[in-house]
């Protein structure tokens, strides 16, 4: 793919670069979900990664292609929880130090999972305050390194490295992939892969149905923000605005988007559950939830999509699979 920040050569070199670090996580399959779908249904279960999401795969290759001078300096982000695990835990791997911006409302539980690999938080409010601002001010006063959650082709590389796994494992021909969708990393990275490596694999966009700005600027040709105020339980998606980056390669290589409502979301969490045994966080699951709720067809096809994290405490994973409003 000439022009594209992201040759799958590259995805190959952060593979053989994180192997013994990250998790070749397994890819999931159900023979009697399979009947009862009339196609095959694969799962990515990166819920099985280190820090509970594939996000460490893109941090810990940034950090990995850092100089020592710079790990020395010290990394500085912004995530609502799964991008600032797998950053502090890079970070805490190599010696290094991280200062993570987020926003006030993120979970209690990813926060102080954060806080406990020794990373420093900064709290903003997602909604009078921009990310980018608080970090901008911690690199000038401190000299850090940034490592954002999507925008530099090393992370896109380093998330690329679990769409070649699925690839590999899914042993054979992948009709679609549905990818959880926030800043769009893991999806930009995830088409660069298909299109070189299995070019007739359509790559969808999956996002809640309140903050489905991916697919909003897909239809509109360009990036189209989420309002704001709005909720919705898939926190670690609430992202307001597709990257600059990710999305001048999702524009190009995505089939489009697809969404889920949150009660829709909910039995997703349930199903994955009960049929795969996994506990995965509901904005991990809203691929799958797309599948159930009939926006792709999988009769007679095989499709997958990533359970992008399991980062989810007890108490609130046992609310939602109860609540069936």
């Amino acid at each position: 793919m000439l022009g594209h920040p992201l040759p799958l050569n590259n995805v190959r070199k952060a593979a053989e670069a994180l192997s013994g670090v990250v998790i070749h996580t397994p890819v999931l399959e159900n023979p009697d979900v399979n009947a009862m779908l009339g196609g095959r249904l694969l799962l990515k279960a990166e819920n099985m990664q280190r820090t509970g999401a594939f996000k460490i795969r893109g941090a810990y290759h940034r950090m990995l292609c850092l100089s020592e001078a710079e790990r020395q300096r010290g990394a500085v982000t912004y995530s609502s929880g799964n991008h600032a695990l797998g950053l502090a835990r890079a970070a805490q791997i190599m010696g290094s130090s991280a200062v993570i911006v987020m926003p006030s409302d993120a979970p209690a539980a990813k926060q102080a999972a954060v806080r406990a690999m020794g990373a420093e938080i900064i709290n903003y409010d997602r909604d009078t305050e921009n990310s980018a601002d608080v970090v901008a001010q911690v690199i000038a006063t401190t000299g850090r390194i940034e490592v954002p959650p999507s925008a530099h082709p090393q992370i896109l590389a380093g998330a690329g490295t679990a769409a070649l796994e699925l690839l590999t494992d899914a042993a054979g021909l992948l009709d679609a992939v549905l990818v959880p969708c926030g800043g769009g990393g893991l999806t930009a990275a995830t088409a660069l892969v298909m299109a070189e490596a299995s070019p007739e694999t359509k790559v969808y966009a999956a996002e809640p149905e309140l903050f489905d700005d991916t697919r909003r600027s897909l239809a509109a040709g360009t990036r189209v923000p989420n309002p704001k105020g709005r909720r919705t339980i898939c926190d670690a998606i609430m992202t307001p605005i597709p990257g600059e980056m990710t999305f001048a390669i999702n524009g190009s290589l995505l089939a489009g988007g697809v969404t889920a409502t949150d009660a829709e979301v909910r039995a997703a969490m349930r199903f994955a559950f009960d049929h795969f045994k996994i506990v995965a966080e509901p904005g991990a699951v809203v691929g799958l939830a797309a599948i159930l709720n009939g926006q792709i067809p999988i009769i007679g096809r095989t499709v997958a999509t990533f359970i992008t994290g399991g980062n989810i405490d007890p108490a609130r994973f046992y609310a939602l699979l109860e609540d069936t409003a």
